[in-house]
């Protein structure tokens, strides 16, 4: 179950001192979410997107495609995206403090991180100036696809990204992505 910390407000080195038990802890903003372990449709989401977005990351030089483990932080915040791109660059060893900020970050929604996701996370991210947000949503079998400063656009038949200085953009049919989920 995740559920709201009922501490007024979490800390960076709270956070870093929680046992490593399977769950993710996330701070967003001095609020600690709890999540337990993704299911089995959850997980195939993240494998077909990643096999998805891998070769064009990599053909543009995009950077990286990054999993859970993977660390976003931004000002006081430290959350683990199910999927982001980042331009990969060298930092201290075992340190995320200078990672850049991603290019696209992708959510996908469970029943315990679905007003989270459209809520907390969704400002983290525009206000890190992520520059493109996924919300994947199985149940209805589209994605939400924010942007700073433009309207949230929800995709259903086909979802595009068209990252800035690419000359052509990442095209993934939605029947794809979905096949055999919540069926």
């Amino acid at each position: 179950m995740s559920m709201p910390s009922t501490a007024n407000s979490w800390t960076l080195e709270e956070l870093h001192r929680l046992p490593d038990d399977g769950n993710k802890y996330e701070l967003v903003n001095g609020e600690l979410f709890v999540t337990p372990a993704p299911n089995e449709e959850h997980e195939t989401l993240a494998a077909r997107l990643t096999r998805r977005l891998d070769p064009y990351v990599a053909a543009h030089q995009l950077g990286a495609v990054y999993r859970p483990r993977a660390i976003m932080r931004y000002r006081h915040s430290e959350v683990e995206p199910d999927l982001m791109v980042r331009l990969e660059r060298i930092r201290r060893a075992g340190s995320w403090e200078n990672a850049p900020v991603p290019v696209l970050v992708v959510e996908i929604l469970s029943g315990t991180t679905k007003r989270r996701d459209h809520v907390q996370k969704r400002k983290l991210y525009m206000d890190a100036a992520v520059a493109e947000y996924w919300i994947v949503d199985g149940w209805a079998k589209s994605v939400l696809v924010v942007r700073p400063g433009a309207p949230d656009v929800l995709q259903t038949d086909t979802l595009v990204w068209s990252p800035a200085n690419v000359p052509e953009p990442l095209t993934i049919p939605l029947h794809e992505l979905f096949a055999g989920i919540g069926a």
